[in-house]
């Protein structure tokens, strides 16, 4: 195989998503602690018995990234390889990966890509990989054009919890108290750096879900040109909502919905939704 692509389980892809092409893909999945009991972020994973555990524990929750080895033993595979982490301001896995790459013997033709994000931004970090390999792009060429890609995505997000990131340092404590007050919803967003910002603060759901699509259409206009992808966490319902709105200002060329997997069920708990573009 030429090219392989290795992406850690915060992705929320499933293993199969790039089945129709020569393009090789592999989740390393992250692993992921409540009540004492390991949960191991794969297509194996029954997400919903997750959640249940989770909102059935006072106990602190938290996560542990891949090893180097989880991304070495699969750099074998592929003359090329390309890995996709989560934001390395959030979690170790994209230094985790950075240490496989520099014991490995071919580690020229590896590049490790810091999304600044996680989630859908790391399925479109994807799309724009396949889509320069697919065009026949030099290898280093594809490195430059995915690292300015990089920058011109964006993530937006909007939780009823908060507990899980900043028990775990995600996010600073006086913010996430501020997020955790009952009446406010705060719209959040991952900035250029890769952390979290709270961008406004508003009364309700639904004020905040029109404050994001505000928000987003005000970060780009290009909009025909770009996929949106909504993340939920057993909330499919709000998820339809923000698609409806955001679709009220921005002519998206594709949309897709889905569930989110463990990781990020983790750290948006339940009723979390993250829109990704």
């Amino acid at each position: 195989m030429k090219y392989q692509i290795l992406i850690d389980s915060s992705c929320d892809l499933n293993p199969d998503y790039l089945k129709e092409t020569n393009i090789g893909l592999n989740i390393i999945p992250i692993k992921i602690y409540v009540s004492g009991k390991e949960y191991i972020d794969d297509e194996n994973l029954d997400v919903q018995e997750l959640i249940t555990a989770m909102n059935n524990t006072k106990e602190k929750m938290g996560s542990a990234c891949p090893s180097p080895e989880d991304w070495s033993s699969k750099f074998g595979n592929a003359e090329y390889t390309f890995v996709v982490t989560m934001t390395s301001n959030l979690s170790g896995t994209y230094n985790s990966a950075v240490v496989a790459r520099d014991m490995a013997e071919n580690k020229d033709k590896i590049h490790i890509f810091d999304s600044k994000s996680t989630s859908g931004s790391m399925e479109l970090i994807v799309d724009e990989i396949v889509r320069l390999i697919n065009e026949e792009t030099e290898f280093d060429e594809i490195i430059t054009q995915v690292e300015e890609f990089i920058k011109t995505r964006n993530l937006f997000f909007i939780l009823h919890k908060f507990d899980n990131l900043i028990a775990n340092g995600r996010m600073s404590k006086f913010a996430g108290l501020m997020a955790k007050t009952l009446v406010i919803k705060p719209v959040c967003t991952a900035s250029k750096e890769g952390t979290i910002d709270i961008v406004h603060k508003c009364i309700g759901s639904l004020n905040a879900y029109k404050k994001m699509a505000e928000l987003a259409f005000a970060r780009c206009k290009d909009f025909f040109k770009r996929k949106l992808i909504i993340t939920h966490c057993n909330n499919q319902e709000d998820a339809t909502k923000i698609k409806d709105i955001l679709c009220e200002k921005c002519n998206f060329k594709e949309i897709i919905i889905k569930p989110m997997r463990g990781l990020t069920s983790l750290y948006a708990q339940e009723k979390g939704v993250i829109a990704c573009f």
